[in-house]
């Protein structure tokens, strides 16, 4: 079994993100396979800043040791309008339930907030993920050159109360 498909080995701890772990946070973001050949120039220059950590409700998926500060994943929830800006998982930690995990805490931080639905625009290889996370697609959001020169599938979180 290799590491992509196998379970998760460590207790993971999901905590709120601070201001030190912004270069964590956008080394993952620019070292993502997702984002490698045609999709490459979108996170070339992007950057998660202590700016954004501050604005936004950005949590951190980390093995329970937090070995050598090592991050397994992230999400930002935006809460108006509602939206999963960001999700990232390791490449290396792919495939091990950390997606899961980060957006099962996604919807229960949305639901604190008293949302019943989080929107997300999805990178088109993250799509069969969101699907299978239960998300439902809504739509397409057109192209946007330069920025974004590709369309995107456009998915939802229908919350209900637990």
């Amino acid at each position: 079994m290799t590491s992509r498909t196998s379970p998760i080995s460590l207790p993971v701890t999901i905590r709120r993100a601070v201001a030190g772990d912004a270069k964590r946070l956008t080394r993952l973001v620019r070292g993502s396979g997702a984002y490698e050949g045609q999709y490459a120039a979108a996170v070339a220059g992007y950057r998660v800043g202590p700016d954004y950590i501050e604005a936004h409700r950005v949590f951190v998926a980390v093995g329970a040791d937090e070995r050598e500060g090592r991050v397994l994943g992230f999400y930002s929830l935006v809460l108006a309008p509602p939206e999963l800006d960001l999700l990232f998982v390791a490449d290396e930690a792919q495939g091990r339930g950390i997606g899961r995990l980060l957006v099962a805490h996604m919807q229960s931080e949305a639901r604190a907030a008293g949302l019943d639905r989080v929107k997300v625009v999805s990178h088109p290889p993250a799509e069969d993920f969101y699907h299978r996370a239960g998300a439902v697609r809504i739509g397409t959001v057109l192209a946007n050159p330069p920025a974004v020169p590709w369309d995107r599938p456009e998915y939802e979180f229908r919350l209900s109360s637990e």
